[in-house]
């Protein structure tokens, strides 16, 4: 690295799902600023995974940080969210928080390295807000960047740091900071809900946050004129800039021209099917559902015609990287389907980019994780909500109130389980010729202008925050 060249050192939370907004990152910070050296750190598997996904980069630097899960009682080889029961999640991420050292080491070597005139900058995952100590240590700018929504993000500190669950027996209540927000129960995580305050999951969550309160600025992967009521709320409580830098951009591996046979299959189905007539079906890259919630989905797919794309899993309960067994849908589903070529199932990876921007896909049954609704509004997809925990109950909200999408069934508990028939009411009213059907397709493409022009170079809102942190750090 040039002594001269300002740099910037991305810290992303070991897992799927915040690795690739950062990455999306780093490729808008070359876009604006080509000469700025950028440097992605994370564990030694994350990095070879990175190497082995994208093309070489000489704009992006992979550094590697020594990671030993075993002495933090997480399985041999844990190294990312994927590799680890959701049960030790927390253990997880205060496992990372061993990476502390050699991080700081990293910082001390760039900053003894570069010229006084040469700024530095880090931009880490809220879930590592404690890399702003390191930060402070060395006089470096530090950018916090949340993956969640702005208004996700906001509910999820509001009842970490306060729980007002616990404040009362009611099903529905309000969060302190925001009265005007109402959470039913049923849109809480089951460890949230037993949390008080003492336990390791709300200790971590009000560490980072008290972190969060002495970064420089915060990014959130969101757009302006999308979540205008979030962000008011996340400036409401947090006092210092707040810049919307979303929505994520395609990543080389998800557009790359080389195609597996899976792919091939998957496209070739597309192509064979009428515009906007596919719906897609997939909760992220971790979640599954219940045996008998994936019978009932198997059955209303059925039931209602619609042709389908299923990303799926063995059910809870099962070894979710297990073979899949035909046991867990109808009787005779799997040939049925591919008699009539009506259905395709998906075991493992999809491109899920080119699968919501081809033109035969009518919408889009989501666990709600914010890069897949995103993504979804990227390309103008209505989405079928199915909310499965964290956050992802608030963007459901989110969906529903801005009118792009309807809530399917919410979390996995027995007592969510859509039936057959509600599963066939709610595909049809989202796919179908009706009124609502035809609102919420509308308001899905409204939606898709408002993304595409956020990165408009003459005054596109994410576009603007992006220069005036540039402008700020004097890059």
């Amino acid at each position: 690295m040039g002594k001269s060249q300002a740099q910037v050192v991305l810290f992303p939370l070991p897992a799927q799902g915040h690795i690739s907004p950062f990455l999306s990152l780093a490729t808008q910070l070359h876009h604006y600023r080509p000469g700025l050296s950028i440097t992605l750190v994370s564990t030694p598997a994350n990095i070879n995974s990175i190497q082995s996904s994208l093309p070489p980069d000489p704009c992006l630097h992979l550094q590697s940080l020594p990671f030993y899960p075993v002495e933090h009682g997480l399985p041999a080889g844990a190294e990312s969210t994927a590799d680890v029961p959701v049960a030790q999640f927390i253990t997880f991420y205060k496992a990372i928080e061993s990476l502390y050292p050699a991080f700081d080491e990293l910082i001390s070597s760039l900053v003894s390295n570069a010229s006084d005139s040469a700024p530095l900058c880090i931009v880490s995952d809220f879930f590592c807000s404690w890399t702003i100590n390191i930060a402070h240590k060395h006089k470096v700018f530090h950018t916090s960047f949340l993956t969640l929504s702005a208004f996700g993000g906001a509910v999820f500190f509001s009842l970490l740091l306060n729980h007002p669950h616990r404040l009362t027996e009611k099903d529905q209540f309000p969060l302190p900071e925001y009265p005007e927000v109402i959470i039913d129960r049923s849109q809480v995580s089951l460890y949230i809900l037993a949390s008080d305050g003492t336990d390791e999951g709300s200790q971590f969550f009000k560490r980072q946050h008290m972190f969060l309160n002495h970064t420089n600025a915060l990014w959130v992967n969101t757009v302006e004129e999308f979540e205008p009521i979030g962000l008011g709320m996340l400036k409401k409580t947090l006092k210092f800039p707040i810049w919307p830098i979303g929505p994520p951009l395609a990543t080389v591996a998800q557009l790359s021209s080389s195609k597996s046979d899976e792919e091939t299959e998957i496209m070739t189905f597309l192509d064979s099917q009428a515009p906007a007539s596919v719906l897609y079906i997939s909760f992220g890259s971790q979640n599954t559902i219940q045996p008998g919630q994936m019978m009932q989905l198997a059955q209303g797919l059925e039931g209602s015609g619609c042709a389908f794309i299923w990303v799926i899993r063995p059910p809870i309960g099962f070894d979710p990287k297990g073979e899949f067994k035909d046991e867990w849908l109808p009787h005779g589903f799997k040939h049925r389907i591919k008699q009539k070529h009506m259905g395709l199932l998906v075991h493992g990876w999809s491109p899920q980019l080119k699968i919501l921007g081809h033109i035969s896909t009518g919408a889009f049954l989501s666990h709600c994780g914010w890069n897949s609704i995103l993504e979804s509004m990227f390309y103008g997809v209505p989405i079928i909500a199915w909310p499965i925990g964290g956050e992802q109950f608030y963007n459901s909200m989110m969906v529903v109130e801005s009118g792009v999408g309807i809530e399917l069934a919410r979390g996995v508990m027995d007592s969510s389980m859509p039936m057959k028939e509600k599963v066939e009411e709610v595909v049809d009213l989202v796919m179908g010729s009706n009124a609502k059907g035809m609102d919420i397709r509308k308001r899905a493409k409204e939606c898709r202008d408002v993304m595409k022009k956020a990165w408009n170079e003459e005054g596109g809102s994410s576009t603007k925050s992006l220069l005036e942190f540039f402008k700020l750090i004097s890059i």
